[in-house]
């Protein structure tokens, strides 16, 4: 394959820091959530790191209330469960790329990072294997690295595999178009939480989830990982630690604030929080 360029974007959290927090979008309004840009929520939180997460519907659409697809919970409140049919028929069948009772990332009140999936033995798909208290919980559309391996879902007639359409099959796979992706992982030690956002916007290309997948692997030890909602959704927004503003760093989407989303993720660091411009000598 010919050379692409490529902007992407890494942050490494250290799960050991001292004071460090999450907060995933809460439930709100008669769907799940009420949609908000990356930057919106990073400046309401006060946050000093903020991702988008969630696949939602509807999509395409401006209504402002939204539906996440997939397993979530914000600081213990669980309000979306584990789907079988991702995103539902009302909405269009979307599982020619999100698969069926899709694994989540749970982050526990002590920054403990877990793969959870749906516990068969509840009928309400709202608790996890293994039996954890769910606290902020992020899903997407598959599990692309698992205990350090690569596993990009196939198309099968198994329950748990993909689905081909008139678009997408195995000969086509929805998982190797370069596009903007959002991804979040964990390394082996369970130390630090891996974030990457690839743009395809502004002279960048793009990523399949492949090559994003090998990446982590290779370059970031990354043991678990899970491919989120990208392309015009991939926003990853930072706060200046002088001006306590935020500034989104990823060129993906053609609203110049962000698109907005079904969830977010805020990271709260107070290392970053306390930072300022060193005493002169």
């Amino acid at each position: 394959a010919s050379p692409r360029n490529v902007h992407l974007h890494v942050v490494l959290v250290d799960l050991t820091t001292p004071g460090l927090s999450f907060k995933l979008t809460p439930p709100s309004g008669s769907r799940d959530t009420v949609r908000q840009t990356t930057l919106d929520f990073l400046t309401q939180e006060k946050a000093q790191i903020a991702v988008n997460v969630h696949f939602f519907v509807p999509f395409p659409s401006d209504e402002v209330e939204a539906n996440v697809v997939g397993f979530a919970a914000s600081q213990g409140k669980v309000y979306s469960p584990f789907e079988a049919q991702p995103v539902g028929s009302a909405y269009g069948d979307q599982s020619y790329a999100i698969m069926a009772y899709a694994p989540a990332l749970n982050i526990d009140a002590a920054n403990r990072v877990t793969i959870v999936r749906r516990d068969p033995d509840y009928a309400d798909n709202r608790h996890c294997l293994p039996r954890i208290v769910p606290w902020n919980v992020l899903s997407g559309s598959a599990q692309i690295v698992t205990d350090g391996v690569k596993t990009i879902p196939h198309y099968s007639h198994r329950p748990d595999g993909l689905k081909s359409s008139k678009t997408f099959s195995e000969n086509h796979s929805w998982y190797d178009l370069p596009r903007a992706r959002t991804i979040v992982g964990v390394t082996a030690d369970q130390k630090t939480l891996v974030l990457l956002a690839v743009e395809q916007a502004g002279g960048s290309a793009g990523m399949t989830v492949g090559e994003a997948a090998d990446l982590l692997i290779k370059d970031y030890r990354t043991a678990q990982a899970l491919n989120l909602d990208g392309g015009g959704s991939t926003t990853l927004v930072l706060q200046d630690p002088l001006t306590r503003t935020g500034r989104i760093v990823t060129t993906t989407s053609n609203h110049s604030r962000g698109r907005a989303v079904g969830s977010n993720l805020a990271i709260f660091v107070p290392t970053l929080r306390s930072a300022g411009i060193s005493p002169s000598p």
